[in-house]
C-alpha cells in the first residue's frame, strides 16, 4: 500500500464477505425448500428466503464496488481519501441498513417490488450512504490527479446513485411502474455497473501487464462507449411485456443483442493486453482472477441477453399467429 487510507478497503471486503456468506446460506435454504417443500414453510417461506438471497447479492456487490474504489482511487488520484472517518461512517450506515432490511423481511416488512423490496427508511439510509461516498471520492479526485480510470469510475458510480433514486418512485399505474423499475434493475446491471467494472479492470491491467497507460485508456473509452450505447436502449427488450409502443420491440431486440459487445470487448481487451505486456507479474492470482471474472461475466451477459431477446421475439410471433 502506498497510501494509508487504502486500508479502508479491507473493512468493505470483510463486510462484503459476510453478506456473500449470508447469500450462500439463504441460497442453500432455498434449494432445500425445492427438495423438501414443507421445510420452514410457516417460519420462513420460500418468497422471503429468495428475497434475502437476492438482496444480499446486490448489497455485497455494492460493498465490493465501494471497497475497490477506496483502494484504487488514492493511487490514481495520487492522494489519500478525502475523509477516512466518513468512509467508515458510510460503511456502518450501509451495512446497518442492509441488516435492518433483512430483519424486516423476516417479519414480512417490505414493499413487494422485486429487487426493490426495501422499506422507505432503508432506502433513505442507503441513499445517505451513497451521498457520503460520492462526496468522499469526488473530492479526492477533484483535489488530486485525474485520469481516464477515475473519470469512468466516477461516471459509473454517480450513475448508479442517480438511477437508484427511481426506486423511490412507486406509481399506481403498473406500466409506468415497470418502466422506471427497469431504470434501476436493468441500467444498474447492464449500464453503469459495466462502467465501474471496466474502470476497475483498467486499473488492474495497468498494474499487472506493464502496457502503457495511454493504450489501456483508449481501450477503456471504446468499452465505455459500447456499454452506454447498448445498455441504455437495450432496456427496451423488457418493455415488450408491459404495454409500451411497438417500436420498443425492435429497439429492444437490436440493442439488447448488442449488450454482449462491451463484455466481449473487455475479454478481447484483457487477453490482448496480457499477451502484449512486457512485464511478467509476480501476482499470477490477481491476473488469472481478473481474466476469469471477465470470461464468466461475458458468458453470463451473453446468455441473459440472448434468452431475453429470443423469448420476446418468440412470444411476439406466437401472439401474432
Amino acid at each position: 500500500m502506498r497510501y494509508p487510507t487504502q486500508k479502508i478497503a479491507f473493512t468493505y471486503f470483510i463486510g462484503a464477505l459476510v453478506l456473500f456468506l449470508a447469500q450462500m446460506l439463504f441460497g442453500v435454504l432455498a434449494g432445500t425448500v425445492y427438495v423438501i417443500p414443507n421445510f420452514l414453510s410457516e417460519l420462513l417461506p420460500f418468497n422471503i428466503i429468495r428475497m434475502i438471497h437476492i438482496n444480499a447479492l446486490i448489497v455485497w456487490l455494492l460493498l465490493g464496488f465501494f471497497g475497490a474504489t477506496y483502494y484504487l482511487l488514492p493511487e490514481e488520484a495520487e492522494r489519500d481519501i478525502e475523509s477516512p472517518m466518513l468512509a467508515y461512517a458510510q460503511f456502518w450506515i450501509f451495512f446497518g441498513a442492509a441488516a435492518v432490511a433483512v430483519v424486516g423481511y423476516l417479519f414480512r416488512i417490505h414493499e413487494g417490488r422485486e429487487f426493490l423490496e426495501q422499506p422507505i427508511y432503508v432506502k433513505i439510509a442507503l441513499t445517505m450512504a451513497f451521498l457520503i461516498f460520492l462526496y468522499n471520492i469526488s473530492m479526492t479526485v477533484l483535489r488530486g490527479r485525474r485520469t481516464a480510470v477515475t473519470s469512468v469510475l466516477l461516471l459509473g458510480l454517480w450513475g448508479a446513485a442517480v438511477f437508484f433514486l427511481f426506486a423511490f418512485y412507486d406509481p399506481a399505474n403498473l406500466v409506468i411502474d415497470k418502466i422506471y423499475w427497469w431504470w434501476v434493475v436493468h441500467l444498474w446491471v447492464e449500464g453503469v455497473w459495466e462502467l465501474i467494472m471496466a474502470a476497475v479492470l483498467a486499473y488492474l491491467l495497468i498494474k499487472v501487464t506493464g502496457v502503457d497507460r495511454e493504450v489501456i485508456e483508449k481501450w477503456l473509452y471504446v468499452v465505455v462507449s459500447l456499454a452506454l450505447f447498448s445498455g441504455l436502449l437495450g432496456t427496451g427488450h423488457h418493455y415488450l411485456w408491459i404495454g409500451t409502443p411497438g417500436y420498443w420491440k425492435w429497439l429492444g431486440d437490436v440493442f439488447g443483442t448488442l449488450e454482449v459487445l462491451p463484455f466481449f470487448a473487455m475479454v478481447l481487451w484483457a487477453f490482448y493486453l496480457v499477451h502484449q505486456g512486457s512485464r511478467q507479474t509476480a501476482n499470477k492470482a490477481a491476473l488469472l482472477w481478473s481474466l476469469g471474472c471477465l470470461v464468466m461475466a461475458f458468458f453470463g451477459a451473453a446468455s441473459g441477453a440472448s434468452c431475453t431477446t429470443c423469448t420476446s421475439s418468440t412470444t411476439t410471433a406466437t401472439a401474432r399467429r
